[in-house]
């Protein structure tokens, strides 16, 4: 067994007050992303574009897929489908010219977006149709004849 002669300062940790401010601003920030999604944090507009958000249902001869898109003109928004993606982009303009300065607060977001959704299965492209109203856009996907369920009848057997 070996002895250690002690030393002053050994053990000791000297207190380093903006490290240890900048080591506890990282672990909230661990902390906060963990537990929220990272949409908590402010980010510059030019960075964090914007998604309108969807819901697809399915119904039996079709899909059903709705956008909110306030504020927009049917003229903005643009529509198409490639094999079995529908796609919705657009642009999103502000309203009048505010100076960033005139900002007291903004959590709405302006500019492009692009989204696009894969279908569960084939859709007849020449029945598609789309509606707006109201900031929202309702779009209905036929389903192609190949994929709509057929059913099929169960016939009785007679016993002889």
């Amino acid at each position: 067994m070996t002895m250690e002669r002690w030393r002053p300062g050994w053990g000791l940790r000297l207190w380093r007050p903006l490290a240890d401010l900048n080591d506890m601003e990282r672990r909230t920030d661990e902390m906060f992303r963990t537990f929220f999604p990272p949409t908590w944090r402010r980010v510059p507009v030019e960075e964090r574009g914007w998604v309108p958000p969807v819901e697809v249902l399915e119904k039996e001869d079709r899909f059903i897929v709705k956008a909110e898109l306030p504020g927009m003109k049917k003229e903005e928004i643009d529509i198409s489908v490639v094999g079995d993606t529908l796609t919705i982009k657009g642009e999103r303009k502000t309203e009048t010219e505010v100076k960033e300065e005139e900002y007291h607060f903004s959590e709405r977001s302006y500019g492009a977006f692009f989204r696009s959704i894969a279908m569960p299965s084939a859709v007849d492209t020449k029945k598609i149709e789309a509606t707006f109203e109201e900031g929202v856009l309702e779009i209905t996907l036929p389903k192609a004849a190949a994929v709509k369920p057929k059913k099929i009848e169960i016939a009785a057997k007679s016993k002889s």
